[in-house]
Parts: C-alpha cells; sequence; structure tokens
C-alpha cells in the first residue's frame, strides 16, 4: 500500500486531486472492459453507466487523466509521423505559443483607457461618435452643431494627443 501511494502522489506530471487520480485507474479498467464488449471505445456515458457516476465526473476523470505524463515540447507535431517528416521536423514547440494578433489590440485599449479619461466631455464623445458608434465626421457636425472640418481638427488634435500618451506610456 505505501509503495503504491508513492507512486500515486510522485509520478503524476501535474498536480490532480486524489479522487481524480484513483479515478483514472477505474477509468482504465472500465474501458478496457466495455472495449472488448462493445468492440469500440466506449462512450462517456457508457463508462458513466458502468461505473454508477455522472458523466460530468467521468469527463474530469479523462480530462485528469492527460495530467498523468506530460509529452515532451520536442516531440514531433505531426503524431502520425514520429521521425516528423510530414511536419518537415517540426516539434509541438515550433507551432505553440505563437503570437495571437489581436492581443496588440486588447494591449493598446488596456493603455489607452486612462488617456481617455483624461481627455475632456467633448473630445471623448466625438472619439465615441467617431470610433465606438462608425459616424462620419460630417455626421458628428450635424449632431455637435459644428462644420465637419472642425469635426476634423478636433478629431485630429485629439489622435495627436492620445498616440503622443501611448508612446510616452512605455
Amino acid at each position: 500500500g505505501e509503495i503504491k501511494r508513492f507512486f500515486r502522489d510522485t509520478t503524476w506530471s501535474v498536480h490532480v486531486p486524489r479522487r481524480l487520480q484513483e479515478l483514472r485507474v477505474d477509468l482504465a479498467r472500465a474501458k478496457e472492459t466495455l472495449a472488448v464488449g462493445l468492440d469500440r471505445d466506449p462512450t462517456v456515458q457508457e463508462l458513466a453507466a458502468h461505473l454508477g457516476l455522472d458523466e460530468q465526473e467521468v469527463t474530469d476523470g479523462i480530462v485528469a487523466a492527460n495530467g498523468y505524463t506530460a509529452g515532451s515540447l520536442d516531440m514531433p507535431a505531426e503524431a502520425g509521423d514520429p521521425a516528423g517528416r510530414a511536419t518537415g521536423g517540426r516539434t509541438f514547440a515550433d507551432v505553440l505559443g505563437e503570437p495571437d494578433p489581436a492581443m496588440e489590440t486588447v494591449e493598446n485599449l488596456h493603455a489607452l483607457a486612462p488617456l481617455l479619461e483624461d481627455l475632456d466631455a467633448r473630445e471623448r464623445r466625438i472619439i465615441e461618435m467617431r470610433f465606438g458608434q462608425e459616424l462620419t465626421q460630417a455626421q458628428i457636425g450635424d449632431e455637435l452643431g459644428i462644420s465637419q472640418m472642425h469635426v476634423s481638427r478636433l478629431l485630429g488634435r485629439t489622435l495627436r494627443k492620445l498616440r503622443a500618451g501611448m508612446f510616452t506610456e512605455d
């Protein structure tokens, strides 16, 4: 029992609650038993019925079982080709963690928020109408009772102020 506990507690690559560690063993046995009788891999519903658990517990157990061993980032990205030939020798490290193009937008919006708070009410309203409501300069001018040219000047000045603030925040 002591040896069994040692391996249970020290061989997992990721910390997983004990009940899920023990469930992994039960799931493996149940999968094997059901696969023989069904001549295919059992579904989550079939495993749940066999073990007397609800489907969410079985799903949690299956997900947790993925933490038992950690694969190497140097493994070929194409699992079907152990030599990595199908992917030109690319590994998981080569394809994981690529830059998210939307992340720059999120960072810019996060940096822009305090700068927008520093604008006066009219400047904020013009920015909101132009970029939030996507109104044209003429439509903004009509709503504010000023000319399109004046909106253009105010918008240009406000955007220069925001750009200057963005570059000095770094």
